[in-house]
């Protein structure tokens, strides 16, 4: 009967080939991710009446290179440190017995520590507040986030546990035959409610020039909540993991959703002056 109720999920994580090299739906959701978050970020330049030059220097030689070195030292680090210690050089050069392996191994947590530090050399060069880049940046990333968890489905993979509900998909290309809970779809869903709160408050209630801050603490906050809740039905990517009380993802949330909390009440308490010359492009 759960057979019945439950959804087959047996695509193919390659969208199409040109001859031997062959072009996923993972490495799409990517590329995806940087252009919305590029008009997202484009649409907030233009309320503030910012130039794009700026915008394109914030993009293309911070936060693309950053979120991706991020990423990659996250998972390499966080996930399969035992091995990357072995093998550093298959951090950069990721071949392994003669064979290309990929850069499959990304983690969100690396991604998220990469685009913060960015920011922080973006606002140090321009001379920009910190919490300024903070607020924006906090409306663009859950968007990012649900984008990249459209390419975990792509690929079969992040899924949760097995479950009797009829919602539950059968990865046929994991190898599994029982359903399980689909969570790349519940943070999906959720980063997206998260990202409908944050554009609100910053283009209809104006938080992010009257109260700054405020946004980022919802964002963190909201964001490694809705992450750290999902990972009590998600399966665990490592064998280490099942020994820990919470699994790696829940450990690496909490820091965040502190911070975010800490933030919050902070920005609340204290409200930090707007410097209006110093977010504005001449």
């Amino acid at each position: 009967m759960i057979q019945l109720l439950s959804i087959k999920w047996n695509v193919d994580p390659v969208m199409f080939s040109l001859g031997s090299i062959h072009i996923r739906y993972y490495s799409i959701c990517w590329l995806l991710c940087f252009f919305v978050s590029y008009v997202i970020f484009r649409k907030i330049f233009k309320k503030e009446n910012l130039k794009r030059e700026l915008l394109d220097k914030l993009t293309i030689n911070y936060v693309i290179p950053f979120t991706f070195i991020g990423a990659r030292l996250g998972h390499c680090l966080f996930y399969e440190g035992a091995h990357y210690l072995k093998y550093p050089w298959e951090i950069i050069l990721p071949f392994h017995d003669g064979k290309f392996t990929g850069y499959a191994g990304l983690a969100s947590h690396g991604a998220a520590l990469g685009i913060l530090f960015a920011l922080w050399l973006f606002c140090r060069k321009y001379r920009k507040p910190y919490i300024w880049s903070l607020d924006r940046i906090a409306i663009a990333v859950p968007v990012a986030g649900a984008i990249v968890r459209l390419g975990n489905l792509m690929n079969s993979e992040v899924y949760g546990h097995a479950t009797d509900l009829p919602w539950g998909f059968v990865f046929v290309r994991a190898g599994e035959t029982a359903p399980a809970h689909p969570s790349q779809i519940y943070e999906m869903l959720a980063y997206l409610l998260l990202f409908a709160v944050l554009y609100y408050l910053f283009f209809k209630k104006d938080l992010g020039i009257k109260m700054p801050g405020i946004i980022f603490g919802i964002f963190l906050m909201g964001l490694f909540t809705a992450r750290f809740l999902i990972e009590f039905v998600k399966e665990n990517q490592s064998e280490f993991e099942e020994q820990m009380l919470l699994n790696m993802g829940q450990w690496l949330s909490l820091p965040f959703i502190i911070a975010g909390a800490v933030i919050l009440v902070y920005c609340l308490l204290n409200k930090i002056p707007v410097n209006d010359k110093s977010v504005k492009s001449k």
